[in-house]
């Protein structure tokens, strides 16, 4: 398996076609996809190409942030898009405040950020998951696969914790064309015994992989293009990655 950061990515801002901008950072390092390659994308330029940008300054903090906001030492304005970006807040300690995202995710701070955004013009702005990452894959994946004329994966990757462990890795959001998720249950090991709970995070796995290509900083390579993954199933999103709350023993 190989993976290659794509060179020469540009700021992206709302409005700009990923596709084409993919597609022209490929051609500059001779890249022409092949049968079944995978590009992982950071939610950050796909969450930047949907305009999902928030002013603080047009935020109107609700009691309840206010209250939250002085239990976690964050501004108000932020805690109340936490709040509106969320199902629940799980827990909450100074600097750091864990909910279920209303996709689904359990996460800090509802994935909001603010970092490596660009121009902000004076403004106080702060930058929001994709509505809809899996779909947000899907569109990629199709504006790709007509350019090229044939079958890809896309992923879209964004750096998490989690529970128990120090550090951050690459997780996927959004996924097409690819088995996010492989069910190996019911199949027998080297020993023929039969698996019994064996589930393979595939996307997650890709993602992390090509986050030590990407970098957390200032390395500015949001895509990186994976060629060898073999095709172990049928393609599965990545909502199939996150485990129903009735099964999550941290909650």
């Amino acid at each position: 398996m190989t993976l290659s950061a794509l060179p020469g990515i540009p700021e992206i801002r709302p409005g700009d076609d990923l596709a084409v901008v993919i597609a022209a950072a490929l051609d500059d390092l001779g890249l022409t996809p092949e049968r079944h390659d995978i590009l992982i994308v950071a939610q950050k330029v796909v969450s930047k190409s949907e305009g999902r940008f928030v002013d603080l300054s047009s935020i109107t903090p609700s009691p309840q942030a206010r209250d939250l906001a002085a239990l976690t030492e964050k501004d108000p304005r932020l805690v109340q898009i936490i709040l509106r970006e969320s199902e629940q807040v799980l827990r909450h300690k100074p600097g750091v405040i864990v909910v279920v995202h209303r996709l689904g995710l359990v996460m800090a701070n509802a994935g909001i950020d603010r970092s490596n955004l660009g121009p902000d013009n004076g403004r106080e702005i702060v930058l929001l998951l994709p509505e809809n990452p899996d779909g947000s894959a899907a569109k990629l994946r199709s504006r790709l696969e007509a350019r090229y004329d044939v079958p890809l994966g896309v992923v879209i990757s964004d750096s998490f914790g989690r529970a128990w462990r120090n550090g951050v890795v690459n997780v996927a959001l959004g996924a097409a064309g690819l088995p996010a998720l492989v069910d190996a249950r019911g199949n027998p090991d080297r020993d023929g015994r039969t698996l019994k709970v064996t589930q393979i995070a595939i996307a997650d796995a890709l993602a992390a992989a090509a986050g030590l290509v990407m970098g957390e900083g200032r390395e500015g390579h949001p895509v990186v293009h994976v060629r060898g993954v073999p095709r172990a199933a049928p393609e599965v999103t990545a909502a199939a990655l996150i485990r129903p709350a009735e099964e999550d023993l941290f909650r």
